[in-house]
C-alpha cells in the first residue's frame, strides 16, 4: 500500500496558510478543517434514509423561477433546496417524499449492472441528462437500448443501469420488475396510480419502466406491483429470459449488432476527450473572469492524468480548505467525506503528458515543492488522492438468486483476504452447509458502456485492492461491486454468423475457405448450419478470444473480391416461451425514408427486445430468420420500400424448409415512394411519423390475408421458337415477383430513374424529391416511341395473343400500380373475373405511353385489359427494359416465363376499425438531429 503524503509535499493550502507559489512558509497538509458536508449555516445537512436517499441538499435563494424535480411545480424565493451533487431541487415540504437517489449512489442501487449502447452525438429536443439533470441544449448522448439520455463529459458518471435484454450466465432471471428510467416522459404524461400528469417539459421529473411503458410520479411508483408483465406489447416481445449469449469478450454494440461510432467515453476511450471538452461543472465556469475566482484543474487519479482527462472547478481565492476540496469530490459526483482525501498538485511535466514523470508519482510532490512561480496563463492542476485507510465497510453481493438480501455488509482490515472474506459472508448469506471452497470473490466494474468482471485470487488483500482502485481513479471505488459466487464449469458457445462468401458451396467447402482465409482452429471452431444459396454459414465457437478474434478478422477480411460480415447471435430458448407470446421480427433499411428508417431503428429496439429487431443493411433478413428458426411462432415487420419487402420475402422463401413455424405474417411498414403493396394491404402511402408504438399495436390487431407470388424465369432454353434462332447471351436466371411486372416504357422509365439515383444517392432521401424525378424522366420521353407489340410476342395459358399497339405491357399482382393508380380499373368485364391478390391470376394491360401512364396515375383512364391467367410466355425479339417490383434491367433477347409460385405467402393486412387505445401509450418518437461530422 502506498504510503500518505511526505512532508513538503503541496497540498491545498487552508484559510490563513501562505499562499500557492509564496516562497515563505510550508505548504499545508490535506485539510486543516474536520467538516463534513452540510457544515454551513444554511444547509440542512446530508439526507439519509428513504426521505432523500445520498442527498446532500442546501438552502438556497432562487433569484428566478425554478421548477421542483418531484412535483413539477414552481420554486419562488427562499423556499428551494439544492443537492449540492447532482442538482436535484425540490420544495421544502417535498424533501421528506423524495425518492429518486442522487447520482452519486445510485450505483449501489443497481440490481443487475448491464452496460449502456451510446450511439452518436445528436440534438435532443426538451430531454435532460440524468446525471446533472440540466437541459440538453448542446449536442448529447443517448443509449440505443434505453432512454437514457446525457451529456458527453457526463458519460463516466452514469451508472450501467440500461436493461437487461438476455442471460448470459451471471445473474439470470426468470420473472423481471419494473426498470425504472427517470424524467424524460412528455408533458403529457398521466401517472398510473394518481392520474395526475407526472411528465413535464421543464425538468427532469417522473419514471417510466422501459419494458412495459408504465408512467407514474416517483412516489407513487412504490405504490406499484414490483413484476413488470411488459404491458400491452407483451405478446410481440421476446422475453429476456428467453434469450441467452454469453458475450464475456463482447460489447453491447457488438452483441445487439449496433455499429460502433466514433463517441469516445471520457475515461474510458482508448484516446479519451481533449481535457478541455471533459468538464462537468466547466459548462458554467469556463470563464472565472474575476480577480477574486481562481479555476482548477482536478484528476481523479492516475488514469485522468495519463489522459489527462479533468474538470474544471472555480473557487474563492480565499476558499477554506474543505470548500475547495468539496467542490472538487462535488465535480467528481463523490458523497464522501473530504476528511479521507487531500489534493495534491501537479507538476508540469506531467500536465504536458510526460509518462516518465506519471511513473515517478511518489516524488512528484517533491518536485513541486521546490517552488514555482505564479502561472496566470494556466489554471492550476490538482490531484485528489485518498488517504491510507486502516479499515473499511465492504458490501458483498450474493452471485446467485432468491437469497432475501441485496448484499451483507462486512469490514475488512490490512489482514482481510478474498478467501476469508468468501468464509465471513457465505454464513450470512445461508451458506454454513456448503462448501466454501466453491465460492469465489468477483470484482465487477460498472462502466456506464462496460461492465468488466475479475475473479480475485484467494490471497488478495481487499484493503490493498480497494487503494489500487482509489488511486487509479477516487470515482471507480462506487463503480465497483463484489460478489461471492460459485465456481463453475461454464460451457462456452458462441454463434457467429458469417455472411458474404461465395454461394452453392458445401459445407466442407466453406470450412476450407474460412481456414485458409481466417484461420479457424478446428478443434473448437465448427459449422454448424449452411445458406448456401445466399453465402452465409454459422459458425459454433467454443473459445471466448477464438470467437473475439473470428468476429474481429471477418470484418476486415475479403474472399474473393467480397467483404465478408460477422454478427454474433444469440440463442432464443423456444421451449420457455410463454404459450400466448407470438414475437415480432423486425426487419429495418435505414437508407429508406431519409433519416426515418434509422429513427424507426432506434425507437424499435426501445420498445421491443433488441435482439428482435435487425438493420439490412448489416447481413441482410437471413441472421434474423435463423435466429427465429426454432420459434414455433412469430410474425414479421419489414420497414421499408416495396424492394425491401421482395427482398425479405425471398429471403423467407429460401429459408421456409428451416423454420419451426414456416408461414409466419408479414406486416408492412412502408418507407419507400411508390408503396403499392403497404397500400393494398392499409398500411398507407408512406410513414409520416407516426408513434411507433401504436405502429406496433396496429401489426398485433392486424388480419392476417394471403398473397400471391409469382416466379419469372428469364431466358429459358428453348430457341427452337424463336425467330431469327437468337442465341442466348445470357445465362438463365429466376427472379421472385409480388407486385408487378413492366416490360417497355414503364421499365424505361424506372431504369432512368435508378441510374439517377445512382449517380447522386444523397438527393434521393424524400418521396416527394424522388416523385419529381421521376416525372421529369417522364417527360423526357414523351415523344418516344418503339412499337412494343412488334418486338414481343404473348402467350397466355400456351394461348397466343394478340397485342395492340402498345409501349409496354405489364403484368399486375396487386390493385395498385405506380404509387396507388388502378391500372385495371373498376369497371366490370364479363371476359375477365374481379381481381384479388390471393386469387392465382394475374391481369395483363397495356399502355400507349407516357402520356397515358400520366393520365392513369391521375384516375383518368386505365390500362388496355388483354388477359388475364396464371401462366404466361412472353418471347423478346429485342433488349428490352424490364422492371420487377421496381427493380430495373435490360434484358436480352429470350423467353421470359411466368408463373406462380407456391405456397402463397402469408401478409398482415391492417385492420379497418381503429385500433384500441392501449392504457399505456408510449412516447416513443425520436426528436433527433443527428450532428455531421467534420471534415478532416
Amino acid at each position: 500500500m502506498a504510503a500518505a503524503a511526505e512532508p513538503g509535499a503541496r497540498t491545498w493550502p487552508g484559510s490563513g496558510s501562505p499562499r500557492l507559489g509564496s516562497p515563505a512558509g510550508s505548504p499545508v497538509l490535506g485539510i486543516s478543517g474536520r467538516a463534513r458536508p452540510g457544515s454551513g449555516p444554511e444547509r440542512t445537512g446530508r439526507a439519509t434514509g428513504p426521505a432523500a436517499p445520498g442527498h446532500s441538499f442546501r438552502k438556497v435563494t432562487l433569484t428566478k423561477p425554478t421548477f421542483c424535480h418531484l412535483c413539477s411545480d414552481f420554486i419562488w424565493g427562499l423556499a428551494g433546496f439544492l443537492c449540492d451533487v447532482c442538482n436535484f431541487m425540490s420544495h421544502e415540504k417535498c424533501l421528506k417524499q423524495v425518492k429518486t437517489p442522487c447520482t452519486s449512489i445510485a450505483p449501489s442501487l443497481v440490481r443487475v449492472p448491464v452496460a449502456h449502447c451510446f450511439g452518436s452525438l445528436g440534438l435532443y429536443k426538451r430531454k435532460f441528462c440524468v446525471v446533472c439533470r440540466k437541459s440538453l441544449e448542446v449536442p448529447a448522448l443517448r443509449c440505443e437500448v434505453c432512454e437514457l439520455h446525457v451529456h458527453p463529459d457526463c458519460v463516466p458518471f452514469a451508472c450501467s443501469d440500461c436493461r437487461q435484454c438476455h442471460q448470459d450466465g451471471q445473474q439470470d432471471y426468470d420473472t423481471y420488475h419494473h426498470h425504472w428510467r427517470e424524467g424524460n416522459l412528455p408533458s403529457g404524461a398521466r401517472c398510473e396510480v394518481c392520474r395526475k400528469t407526472c411528465g413535464s417539459s421543464d425538468v427532469l421529473a417522473g419514471v417510466r419502466c422501459e419494458w412495459c411503458g408504465v408512467q407514474a410520479h416517483s412516489v407513487c411508483s412504490t405504490a406499484l406491483p414490483p413484476e413488470c408483465t411488459f404491458g400491452r406489447l407483451r405478446s410481440m416481445v421476446l422475453p429476456p429470459s428467453c434469450v441467452r449469449l454469453l458475450s464475456r469478450n463482447f460489447s453491447k454494440m457488438h452483441c445487439f449488432r449496433i455499429p460502433e461510432t466514433i463517441a469516445l467515453e471520457l475515461g474510458d476511450g482508448d484516446d479519451g476527450l481533449d481535457g478541455s471538452a471533459a468538464t462537468g461543472l466547466g459548462r458554467e465556469v469556463l470563464t472565472a473572469t474575476e480577480s477574486t475566482k481562481q479555476t482548477l484543474k482536478i484528476f481523479d487519479g492516475n488514469d485522468s492524468m495519463r489522459k489527462n482527462q479533468f474538470r474544471l472547478v472555480t473557487v474563492s481565492r480565499l476558499a477554506r480548505n474543505e470548500e475547495v476540496m468539496e467542490a472538487a469530490l462535488r465535480a467528481y459526483y463523490i458523497n464522501e467525506d473530504p476528511r479521507d482525501f487531500q489534493l495534491q498538485a501537479l507538476p508540469l511535466t506531467i500536465l504536458s503528458g510526460n509518462a516518465q514523470a506519471l511513473g515517478k508519482a511518489g516524488t512528484m510532490e517533491e518536485e513541486a515543492s521546490k517552488g514555482s512561480g505564479p502561472r496566470d496563463s494556466m489554471p492550476e492542476a490538482w490531484v485528489i488522492r485518498s488517504l491510507p485507510r486502516a479499515q473499511e465497510i465492504l458490501k458483498i453481493y450474493p452471485g446467485w438468486l432468491k437469497v432475501g438480501v441485496a448484499y451483507v455488509s462486512i469490514r475488512v482490515n490490512s489482514q482481510s483476504t478474498a478467501q476469508s472474506v468468501v468464509q465471513e459472508v457465505l454464513p450470512l448469506l445461508g451458506r454454513q452447509v456448503e462448501d466454501q471452497e466453491r465460492f469465489q470473490l468477483i470484482e465487477v466494474l460498472m462502466s456506464s458502456r462496460q461492465v468488466q468482471r475479475t475473479v480475485l485470487i484467494d490471497e488478495e488483500l481487499l484493503l490493498d485492492r480497494l487503494w489500487d482502485i482509489r488511486q487509479t481513479s477516487v470515482r471507480q471505488v462506487s463503480q465497483t461491486r463484489f460478489y461471492v459466487a460459485e465456481s463453475r464449469a461454464m460451457a462456452t458457445h458462441v454463434s457467429l454468423f458469417v455472411g458474404g462468401l461465395p454461394p452453392g458451396l458445401s459445407p466442407q467447402d466453406y470450412s476450407n475457405l474460412l481456414h485458409e482465409a481466417m484461420a479457424t482452429k478446428a478443434a473448437v471452431v465448427s459449422v454448424s448450419h449452411v445458406y448456401s444459396s445466399q453465402g452465409a454459414v454459422i459458425l459454433d465457437v467454443t473459445c471466448f478470444s477464438e470467437a473475439e478474434r473470428l468476429y474481429m478478422l471477418a470484418r476486415d477480411t475479403a474472399v474473393h473480391g467480397r467483404p465478408l460480415t460477422a454478427l454474433v447471435l444469440p440463442e432464443v430458448l423456444h421451449t420457455k416461451l410463454p404459450p400466448d407470446c407470438c414475437p415480432l421480427l423486425v426487419f429495418v433499411n435505414p437508407k429508406s425514408g431519409g433519416l426515418k428508417g434509422r429513427e424507426l431503428l432506434c425507437s424499435f429496439r426501445k420498445l421491443l427486445n433488441p435482439h428482435q429487431v435487425f438493420e439490412l443493411t448489416n447481413g441482410g433478413p437471413l441472421p434474423g430468420f435463423h435466429l427465429f428458426s426454432q420459434v414455433p411462432c412469430f410474425r414479421v415487420l419489414v420497414c421499408g420500400g416495396d424492394g425491401t419487402v421482395g427482398w425479405v420475402l425471398a429471403a423467407l422463401e429460401e429459408t421456409r424448409r428451416h423454420l419451426a413455424c414456416p408461414e409466419p405474417s408479414v406486416a408492412i411498414l412502408p418507407l419507400g415512394t411508390g408503396n403499392d403493396l403497404g397500400r393494398v394491404l392499409r398500411w398507407g402511402a408512406g410513414y409520416s411519423g407516426e408513434d411507433p408504438f401504436s405502429v406496433l399495436v396496429s401489426v398485433d390487431e392486424a388480419d392476417a390475408v394471403l398473397m400471391d407470388r409469382w416466379t419469372i424465369l428469364l431466358d429459358a432454353h428453348e430457341t427452337d421458337s424463336m425467330e431469327n434462332s437468337v442465341v442466348d447471351t445470357e445465362p438463365p436466371k429466376i427472379v421472385q415477383m409480388n407486385n408487378y411486372c413492366g416490360i417497355g416504357i414503364d421499365a424505361e422509365l424506372s431504369l432512368d430513374f435508378h441510374q439517377a439515383r445512382e449517380e447522386e444517392p444523397g438527393k434521393f432521401t424524400s418521396r416527394f424529391h424522388n416523385k419529381g424525378v421521376y416525372v421529369r424522366v417522364g417527360l423526357q420521353k414523351i415523344s418516344h416511341s418503339r412499337s412494343l407489340h412488334k418486338e414481343i410476342r404473348l402467350q397466355v395459358e400456351q394461348q397466343e395473343v394478340e397485342l395492340p399497339s402498345i409501349e409496354g405491357l405489364i403484368f399486375i399482382n396487386i390493385p395498385s400500380w405506380g404509387s396507388g393508380a388502378d391500372l385495371w380499373g373498376s369497371d366490370s368485364d364479363s371476359r375477365f373475373e374481379k381481381p384479388r391478390i390471393d386469387d392465382g391470376l394475374l391481369e395483363v394491360v397495356g399502355v400507349t405511353g407516357v402520356v397515358h401512364m400520366g393520365q392513369v396515375q391521375g384516375g383518368l383512364r386505365s390500362g388496355i385489359r388483354i388477359a388475364q391467367g396464371s401462366y404466361f410466355r412472353v418471347t423478346l425479339l429485342k433488349a428490352t427494359p424490364v422492371q420487377v417490383d421496381g427493380e430495373p434491367w435490360v434484358q436480352a433477347p429470350g423467353h421470359m416465363i411466368i408463373s406462380a409460385t407456391a405456397p402463397k405467402v402469408h401478409m398482415l393486412r391492417k385492420a379497418k376499425q381503429k385500433p384500441r387505445k392501449a392504457v399505456n401509450i408510449r412516447d416513443t418518437r425520436v426528436d433527433t438531429l443527428p450532428v455531421p461530422e467534420s471534415s478532416p
